[in-house]
């Protein structure tokens, strides 16, 4: 019978949805690969405890003279692991009457709502450093990357540094470095060069920009990104994506969840800074 749902075609579908979701979820993630990540799958408990080192400063010393002892301490971070999921409901006649493969799309949808989730989550801890530069009165400007990289540098950061703005605020470093588009009696540096020709802003001031719409705007409606070292904020997940099916008869649909458990903390203030900047365009 045609449009028939048998069991191999709906492990057939299983099997792509969870392809996909995979694949989405990794390829959609934009800041947690930039910050530390623990991986606690298997491991008993929900709550992992990150230790953090305090600097430790050598001295000058004489031949002879016995070393004075310098404390060793330790300030752990806390990280709790909660729920993430997404439910998609697919209908038979969705299904049977689809042209393009449905498969892949739902996967699209769960991997894609997944790790718009963490990366919102992650993006929600900008607003916690206590070192900010720019104002929600103006538009960011090449000179606040260049602040927040000396502040970093002046912490003693490790780098790599990285920034996650909104696409509003990259949109006006763009328009600085290339201004706006018009002739210029100067030559365009090569980040100008790679933002007109490209659209990517690249590296500045030793910091990597990537752009993110779960950059989201204050209580004062500006758009509040960040710049900072990868061991400023981290990452711990619990459980890795999983995909799973039920069958609803009365509803002629299959439901189908992508779930996992993870959790987000700061670890070092020092190391990040808020970049704040108007949220018009």
């Amino acid at each position: 019978m045609a449009n028939e749902a048998t069991s191999t075609s709906l492990n057939d579908l299983y099997a792509n949805i969870v392809q996909a979701a995979l694949f989405t979820l990794s390829e959609q993630t934009v800041i947690r690969p930039l910050v530390r990540n623990y991986n606690m799958v298997g491991t008993p408990g929900l709550v992992a405890q990150v230790p953090k080192y305090a600097a430790i400063a050598a001295d000058s010393v004489t031949e002879g003279i016995d070393l004075n002892n310098t404390a060793f301490t330790t300030d752990p971070a806390t990280i709790t692991a909660t729920e993430a999921g997404v439910l998609v409901t697919l209908t038979d006649l969705a299904r049977e009457g689809a042209a393009e493969d449905v498969a892949a799309a739902v996967g699209r949808q769960i991997g894609d709502g997944l790790a718009k989730k963490v990366d919102t989550d992650l993006a929600a801890l900008f607003t916690g450093f206590t070192n900010t530069v720019g104002s929600g009165a103006r538009e960011l400007t090449v000179e606040d990357f260049f602040k927040a990289a000396a502040i970093l540098r002046n912490n003693q950061a490790p780098g790599n540094y990285v920034s996650v703005i909104h696409p509003y605020q990259a949109f006006q470093i763009k328009k600085q470095l290339t201004n706006a588009g018009t002739t210029m009696s100067h030559n365009l540096s090569d980040v100008g060069n790679t933002a007109l020709r490209d659209g990517f802003v690249g590296r500045l001031a030793g910091i990597d920009i990537f752009e993110s719409t779960v950059v989201t705007g204050d209580s004062a409606g500006a758009f509040v990104g960040a710049v900072m070292s990868s061991d400023a904020l981290a990452y711990m997940v619990k459980r890795e994506m999983r995909i799973e099916e039920q069958r609803d008869a009365s509803l002629r649909a299959t439901e189908i969840v992508g779930s996992m458990a993870y959790g987000v903390s700061e670890l070092f203030d020092a190391y990040g800074v808020q970049l704040i900047g108007d949220a018009q365009l």
